[in-house]
C-alpha cells in the first residue's frame, strides 16, 4: 500500500513561536512571553495526514488490475463507487485509511490486492482549510497542504489590498478554550520581502487582515 502526495515545502519559513521578541514572526496575545513557546522548525514539524472531503477528486489505483482502477469524485454524501466496490464512505478518512478499506473490500474478489489512493483534486473539509478574511485581494478558503506557510496562502489570495494594515493581521488557531490568537507581520513579509515574518500554518487556521486607519 503506497500513498503518493505532492506537497510544496517552503524551506525558508521560520518555526511558529508564541513568544514576543524582536525576531518573532508573530506575537501571541493571550499568553505571557514565557509561556507557550514552540521552537519547532518547519523542516522538523510533523503534519497531520490529509482528510478527504466531499468534492475531492481521487485516483484509485489497484496494482496489476487496471480494470479495477478508477478516477472518482467524492459525492456530496461523502461516498464513492469504484469497480466491484459500491458506496464506500471516503469523506472523513485519510488516503491511507481509504486504501486499507478498499483492499479489504476487493479482497473478496482479488487475491492480495494493493490499492493506492491519490488525492488529485482538493476540496477538503472545513477543518482542513485555511481561511483568509478581510483586506486580501481575494478572500477565500484554501485547502490545507502539508508545508503550507503564510506566504503560500497570501500568494493564493493575490496579496494585500492597498488599504490593508498588514502588520496588524491576526492568525486565529483552534477553537473554544484551545483558541489562540497571534499577530502576523504581513506588511513586512509581502511589501518588504522579510521572510523571517513567514510562518508555518496548520489546518483550520484563520487569517484576519484589518483595514488601515487613515
Amino acid at each position: 500500500m503506497r500513498i503518493i502526495g505532492a506537497f510544496a515545502l517552503f524551506l525558508g519559513a521560520a518555526g511558529l513561536t508564541a513568544c514576543s521578541t524582536a525576531g518573532s514572526p508573530f506575537t501571541r496575545y493571550e499568553a505571557p512571553p514565557s509561556e507557550g513557546v514552540d521552537t519547532t522548525t518547519l523542516q522538523d514539524q510533523e503534519y497531520p495526514e490529509y482528510v478527504i472531503g466531499p468534492y475531492d477528486s481521487l485516483t484509485v489505483f489497484v496494482w496489476r488490475a487496471p480494470e479495477l482502477s478508477a478516477q472518482v469524485q467524492v459525492r456530496p454524501d461523502g461516498r464513492i463507487s469504484t469497480p466491484l466496490v459500491e458506496d464506500i464512505i471516503a469523506a472523513g478518512k485519510s488516503p491511507t485509511q481509504l486504501s486499507a478499506e478498499l483492499e479489504d473490500r476487493l479482497g473478496q474478489y482479488v487475491r492480495s490486492p494493493e490499492v493506492t489512493v491519490i488525492v488529485s483534486g482538493f476540496s477538503s473539509t472545513f477543518d482542513q482549510q485555511v481561511r483568509v478574511l478581510g483586506e486580501a485581494q481575494q478572500p477565500s478558503a484554501i485547502p490545507y497542504q502539508a508545508g503550507m506557510t503564510v506566504l503560500d496562502v497570501m500568494i493564493s489570495v493575490g496579496g494585500l489590498t492597498d488599504f490593508a494594515a498588514g502588520n496588524r493581521a491576526k492568525l486565529i488557531r483552534g477553537r473554544g478554550e484551545d483558541k489562540q490568537t497571534y499577530r502576523l507581520r504581513l506588511g513586512d513579509l509581502l511589501r518588504n520581502g522579510d521572510v523571517s515574518a513567514d510562518v508555518a500554518l496548520q489546518p483550520g487556521d484563520v487569517i484576519l487582515i484589518p483595514e488601515a486607519i487613515f
